[in-house]
């Protein structure tokens, strides 16, 4: 077979095996199905190491360290368990506790990892519905929730929209306004659909035995000022014209130069395999571009009147692949082929991955995360358990930003 046939054959089955989630008789996640991908690109694609380092948005992956470095210095100083008991001292009125964790929630995603804060909201709060004897799983499927739509106001809530931010070079300003209003309309839905769905199954016969809260920090006044104070910084200078990459690089550098914590401490807690994900979906969505098949795919879907750049049809798309390959490679995909000369574009985007990230629960990272750490608390969330209430809320914020994009045209 010539470069280009096997260009095409890797990247199927990279995103083949990205939709199944693991490659049978083997012990491969997605990381390292899409990792063999790009390798497999360098290989049989003929894709040099240098032009696989230039498909590789370095701006992205800078970001990306950088903010996880930043969270990882509120994490090491405290600041998110001290959030999370918070939160969980208000159970007395399950109506307030679970506005209070989803605004929260929603609000600390905007702006930091949305995957670290579902981490370590999980096992503090489960632990408390637990101890209150309360039904944890319609609160913790709202954590998620309030994760994935809270991540969306801002280019900065989680990888795939820093991703189309850089990628589109969009300004912060302007889609923070943009997104402001389907995202409070999403979240306004999400907490009526789950409170009225669930108020009726909130009492738990059994409390499951494991009671374990998770890695805690002791609180540090001192750093958590310090940790805040440079991330509001580092937002309001995302405002200017100064590179996104180079302000997040700075305040890293000013958490690595560390009085307190270890720089092993800090790397420790930073996300090395999305950054691997990140840097190899590059690779082979890269090569693939290379090959002319995407945009000659886009184009017959045009011919037979399915236009990909509408708003209906780009969220559809979005949302449907973000719950069939997870929403970060459908990003990476999507990027390649859809045309970001008009900004709304990207914001539609931005926004339907995220939003359609809440349906069921491979469609997002943090839903992940929070299923799997409700089962080490002994708490399990089926799949109907998150669909019943991500249905629901998906539709209505996915029509939300229909609506939004149609009234401003």
């Amino acid at each position: 077979m010539n470069p280009v046939t096997n260009i095409v054959v890797i990247f199927t089955l990279t995103y083949l095996g990205i939709a199944m989630g693991r490659v049978p008789g083997l012990k491969l996640n997605r990381v390292g199905i899409v990792l063999l991908g790009a390798i497999g690109m360098m290989i049989f694609g003929g894709v040099t190491a240098d032009r696989a380092v230039s498909f590789v948005n370095w701006p992205t992956i800078c970001l990306l360290f950088g903010f996880f470095v930043i969270s990882a210095q509120l994490r090491l100083s405290g600041f998110y368990n001290l959030v999370a008991e918070g939160i969980s001292a208000r159970l007395g009125h399950p109506a307030r506790f679970l506005l209070v964790l989803m605004v929260v929630t929603g609000g600390l995603s905007s702006v930091l990892n949305h995957d670290i804060v579902c981490y370590v909201f999980t096992p503090i709060v489960g632990v408390a519905l637990l101890r209150k004897q309360l039904n944890p799983v319609p609160f913790l499927v709202a954590l998620a929730i309030a994760s994935n739509i809270g991540a969306a106001a801002t280019l900065i809530g989680n990888p795939q929209d820093m991703m189309i931010g850089q990628v589109a070079q969009l300004s912060f300003g302007r889609y923070l306004l943009w997104s402001s209003v389907p995202v409070l309309f999403a979240m306004g839905c999400a907490y009526g659909l789950i409170w009225t769905l669930s108020k009726n199954n909130l009492s738990l016969a059994t409390t499951p035995a494991a009671e374990q809260a998770g890695p805690t920090y002791l609180y540090n006044r001192t750093h958590t000022i310090k940790g805040v104070v440079i991330l509001a910084v580092v937002v309001g200078l995302f405002f200017s014209g100064l590179p996104k990459e180079i302000i997040a690089l700075a305040a890293a550098a000013i958490h690595l130069a560390s009085p307190k914590f270890r720089t092993e401490q800090l790397l420790g807690l930073v996300d090395w395999p999305i950054l691997v994900l990140f840097m190899a979906l590059f690779i082979v969505t890269g090569a693939f571009q290379t090959t002319g098949c995407g945009e000659q795919a886009v184009q017959w879907l045009a011919h037979a009147g399915f236009n990909l750049n509408t708003p209906f049809n780009l969220t559809l798309t979005t949302a449907a692949l973000s719950n069939l390959i997870n929403n970060s490679p459908t990003v990476m995909l999507l990027l390649k082929v859809v045309n970001l000369n008009h900004p709304v574009t990207a914001y539609i985007l931005a926004l339907a991955n995220s939003f359609g990230g809440s349906l069921i629960i491979i469609g997002s990272v943090s839903n992940i995360i929070v299923v799997q750490q409700a089962r080490d608390l002994g708490v399990k969330i089926s799949f109907w358990d998150f669909a019943r209430l991500g249905l629901p809320v998906t539709l209505s914020a996915l029509a939300g930003l229909l609506a939004w994009a149609a009234l401003l045209g």
